[in-house]
């Protein structure tokens, strides 16, 4: 018998489920990609890359922050996204699942407690699974729901600290947390509010600083802010208090034992946070994106949420798959999404808005939907 025979069989197993996945090229029209500003191809951002090559920027770090991995382009980055979120201190990762898992695993300690909501990132989650602190799910954007959590767990004798996880745009639904009554409770019960920006950043907020622009800056505040969806780049920063990010710098295990990023990569995320603030025009198009979505394709039965995300609800796997099939078949790249990656029998389609889409796009993929869904 093969010694991996055991991957092969569960291989086998989601494939007899309809359920293996595969890579393939990029294709359609992008109504999947998290590119919202369209940065990623950007002319300023590639000249950004381009003179820091010219400069002597290194493409690789060559070792570790730790070690001889910590480029003056790293510290450069982190000192400018602290001034641009209004934090203490930032500290790069080379991506928000690294980041995300190093933050949960290393931050919360014994004896401490995580609430985090039931629809929190499978990145959050990893950290969980690694760390030492007790964790409890509330209900899906539920305040009331994370305060009796807490409550009870200090009836029950916790002693520790507390920790509220949320994310502040969920990426599947595409609606939002209800931070300011988080924070409340954060507040009444000295617990720490820790906030994935990932799909915020760069397209809500004053200057594109998010969500939580409002809370950045509080002594029980942490916020990820993703690099490689907005920003059109890669990594992500963590940002909030500097004991935090010292505390990960000596006690993060994903961050000591990784390979620094990429140096360029860190002028790239320094430029697209200057592009951001100095191009209000991108999130200006980008919200007219949505309007005109809003107006195209609700009739068809996609959900508004009031953000770049949005969603066609269908419940049934197979009936979502076949739809998002049949819609790439005709040029647009619209992904069915079905669990585990959300709950069971709320399969669907997520349909992004990004620059990269036109409004005929858009009244294309209504015409498709309006006809595959008759």
């Amino acid at each position: 018998m093969s010694p991996l025979a055991a991957l092969h069989a569960d291989l086998a197993r989601l494939s007899q489920q309809d359920r293996r996945r595969a890579l393939a090229p990029r294709r359609g029209v992008d109504f999947s990609s998290n590119d919202y500003l369209g940065l990623a191809g950007s002319a300023r951002l590639r000249g950004a890359v381009a003179a820091a090559l010219d400069r002597g920027v290194a493409v690789g770090s060559g070792g570790s922050r730790l070690l001889r991995g910590n480029a003056p382009e790293h510290e450069a980055l982190e000192a400018a996204a602290a001034r641009f979120f209004g934090t203490a201190a930032a500290l790069f990762f080379a991506s928000g699942f690294a980041a995300n898992a190093a933050l949960f695993a290393t931050l919360p300690q014994r004896g401490d407690l995580i609430v985090h909501d039931a629809l929190i990132h499978a990145s959050a989650h990893e950290g969980m699974r690694l760390g030492r602190a007790a964790c409890v799910a509330a209900a899906h954007n539920d305040a009331g729901a994370v305060e009796d959590a807490i409550v009870r767990w200090r009836r029950d004798g916790g002693t520790g600290t507390a920790w509220i996880a949320v994310e502040s745009l969920y990426s599947m639904d595409g609606d939002r947390a209800p931070l300011a009554a988080l924070a409340e409770v954060a507040d009444r019960h000295d617990a720490v509010l820790l906030i994935d920006e990932a799909h915020a950043t760069g397209v809500f907020g004053p200057d594109g600083r998010g969500l939580a622009a409002g809370l950045d800056g509080r002594d029980n505040v942490i916020t990820l802010r993703t690099c490689g969806k907005a920003l059109g780049c890669e990594g992500a920063l963590v940002c909030g208090p500097a004991v935090a990010c010292d505390f990960l710098v000596n006690r993060g295990r994903g961050f000591i034992f990784s390979t620094a990023p990429s140096p360029l990569m860190a002028c790239a995320v320094e430029a697209a946070l200057r592009i951001v603030a100095d191009e209000p025009d991108r999130r200006a198009r980008l919200w007219a994106r949505v309007a005109a979505a809003d107006a195209l394709l609700a009739p068809v039965g996609v959900a508004v949420t009031g953000s770049q995300i949005m969603t066609l609800p269908v419940g049934d796997d197979g009936a979502a798959m076949a739809i998002a099939a049949a819609v790439q078949a005709a040029g647009y790249d619209v992904r069915g999404i079905r669990p585990p990656t959300v709950p069971a029998g709320t399969a669907r389609l997520r349909i992004s808005l990004t620059l990269n889409v036109e409004e005929p796009d858009i009244a294309g993929l209504a015409d498709i939907l309006r006809e595959v869904r008759a």
